[in-house]
């Protein structure tokens, strides 16, 4: 059972992966994948210089700011603003990308969601020199030099932060990493799925399944084509999103590394397990016409599933990755290969969620896949041009 099982499952694989068709889609869709990352890194990233204004004792630190941000890789501009309620308006309407005012000694930066990273720390270090200037010009005698102390209160010492809006919660290299994930899922899963269908309707009508299943089971040759077309569809997917990984480390446009190896190893897991969710019901309703050309409109019922779990993968995660619309939609099987890789790119998923979520595809697969099975095995050997579902679950030819 088992060696017929890899049989057929080794002569799907043969025959896609020695296909120019095979070849020519890895290729290019590694290439579009490398360059959306790399178009991201020189279009979507902010190459404007950063406008900070400056009020009161703050103007004193302008050139040593852009100095400073220089040496991080920041380009920062910084303009002269006498009138605070005048400077709060345009960082409010993104005029201005902060207000720093204060003493050197005690800056405060006012922004409107948050102040990213790099600025924070040129801010910082601004601070902690002129706190350092401060504690060694107040020494009258300097062999009773407090080291610990100067030291602890440097440290300490940084730029306070006050925000217009809510901070932004939401990191925009996870969401577009997570983005990603739900695209490249939900094209493999309809493109391999699909071939499964076809692939079906091609053995039927020449023929070839009548030889086919003198020699193995209905059961035994559905398993095979469903293993067989999965791996080929895992290998793409892992050859595109290793390009994808690298690219994007090389780039310096990803979360982390680490952040980016887990969303892939997770986008293989669960597209596995959405392809065994869906290959079998595109293989069962595959076999319910014998024409190429009724395909399409068996398919889209199930397609149109897909679809919807796409779009709504972009739509949820985009908005309130944890929320509960987005937490239950992510836990119903048939949405779940989609939207929970999504949800684990974005560091949103608890694993008890996850957990349960792996259980309810599981068993999903199996329920479906008995029943996919029933329907395959009752219209394989149907001669008519198109067989109803009802016909497939209840009678045998």
């Amino acid at each position: 059972m088992r060696g017929v099982l890899w049989l057929v499952a080794r002569r799907e694989v043969n025959s896609r992966l020695r296909t120019r068709t095979f070849v020519v889609c890895t290729i290019v869709s590694a290439l579009v994948l490398a360059g959306f990352v790399l178009m991201r890194s020189s279009v979507f990233e902010r190459d404007e210089p950063s406008v900070i204004g400056l009020n009161g004792q703050a103007i004193s630190v302008a050139d040593q700011l852009a100095d400073e941000a220089r040496l991080v890789g920041r380009t920062v501009r910084t303009v002269v603003v006498t009138d605070l309620a005048d400077g709060r308006t345009r960082v409010a309407n993104g005029s201005l990308d902060a207000l720093v005012s204060g003493a050197p000694a005690a800056l405060t930066a006012l922004v409107n969601t948050g102040l990213d990273d790099e600025l924070r720390g040129v801010l910082n270090g601004l601070v902690r020199q002129q706190v350092l200037r401060g504690q060694l010009a107040a020494l009258e005698d300097p062999t009773g030099l407090d080291v610990d102390g100067v030291l602890t209160s440097v440290s300490e010492a940084h730029v306070t932060v006050r925000t217009l809006s809510a901070p932004a919660t939401m990191d925009p290299s996870r969401l577009a990493m997570a983005l990603v994930v739900v695209a490249l899922l939900y094209l493999a899963l309809l493109f391999y799925g699909a071939l499964v269908a076809q692939g079906v309707v091609e053995e039927k009508s020449s023929r070839v399944v009548e030889f086919l299943l003198a020699a193995v089971r209905p059961r035994t040759l559905l398993a095979g084509k469903v293993l067989g077309l999965g791996l080929v569809g895992l290998a793409q997917l892992a050859i595109v999103g290793v390009v994808g990984l690298l690219v994007g480390w090389l780039a310096s446009v990803l979360p982390s590394f680490v952040a980016a190896l887990a969303a892939l190893t997770w986008g293989l897991v669960w597209y596995s397990l959405g392809f065994l969710l869906y290959a079998t019901v595109f293989a069962a309703v595959g076999a319910l016409v014998s024409r190429q050309e009724d395909v399409l409109s068996v398919l889209m019922p199930a397609a149109a599933v897909l679809v919807v779990a796409f779009v709504l993968g972009f739509a949820v995660l985009s908005r309130d990755p944890t929320g509960v619309t987005t937490t239950v939609l992510s836990l119903v099987p048939l949405l779940s290969p989609i939207l929970m890789p999504g949800r684990l790119a974005l560091a949103a998923a608890p694993f008890w969620q996850v957990a349960l979520a792996l259980a309810l595809t599981a068993a999903t697969i199996v329920l479906l896949g008995r029943l996919g099975d029933r329907v395959y095995r009752n219209s394989l050997l149907r001669k008519d041009s198109r067989t109803t579902l009802r016909q497939a679950l209840r009678e045998r030819p």
